[in-house]
């Protein structure tokens, strides 16, 4: 089901950790307004009634709103979630492209605020907010891969 990707993503490689590989596959596209981030969803992603469940709709959008604050700001730091907010507005169903869009609201010398609409073939599926604690860099993270 995955290879019906639209123009423009690519396969989100090496991010994250195991976590991210077992519940994607994610994919990205840069544009001038930020990272989108995307996901084909599966059966594996869905409750009994062919909708993607609610958990992995806020899985992605844990992953979306870190990922692209870190990329608008040039962070380069993992940035644990402190809290967010969904709010589900609309179905993801079975097939269907889910897309992240993210407004950075503001960046602080310790916090991350954001906010994301998640798209469900375009239509939304779900609102959400996130406040991010800025941590370890990806240079500590490597070092503390390694050793």
């Amino acid at each position: 089901m995955s290879d019906n990707i639209p123009d423009g993503f690519r396969m989100l490689r090496d991010v994250g950790g195991q976590f991210i590989n077992v519940n994607g596959p994610l994919y990205f596209r840069k544009t001038d307004s930020g990272l989108l981030l995307g996901l084909r969803i599966e059966e594996r992603h869905c409750n009994p009634m062919g909708i993607c469940h609610g958990g992995m709709l806020m899985t992605f959008c844990d992953m979306v709103m870190p990922m692209a604050a870190n990329y608008a700001h040039k962070l380069a730091q993992f940035l644990p979630t402190i809290s967010m907010t969904t709010d589900f507005v609309g179905p993801a169903k079975l097939g269907a492209w889910l897309e992240g869009r993210t407004d950075v609201l503001k960046v602080t010398r310790n916090l991350v605020f954001t906010q994301a609409i998640i798209t469900a073939d375009g239509e939304p599926a779900v609102r959400a907010s996130g406040t991010f604690k800025r941590g370890a860099t990806q240079a500590d993270l490597a070092k503390r891969q390694q050793g």
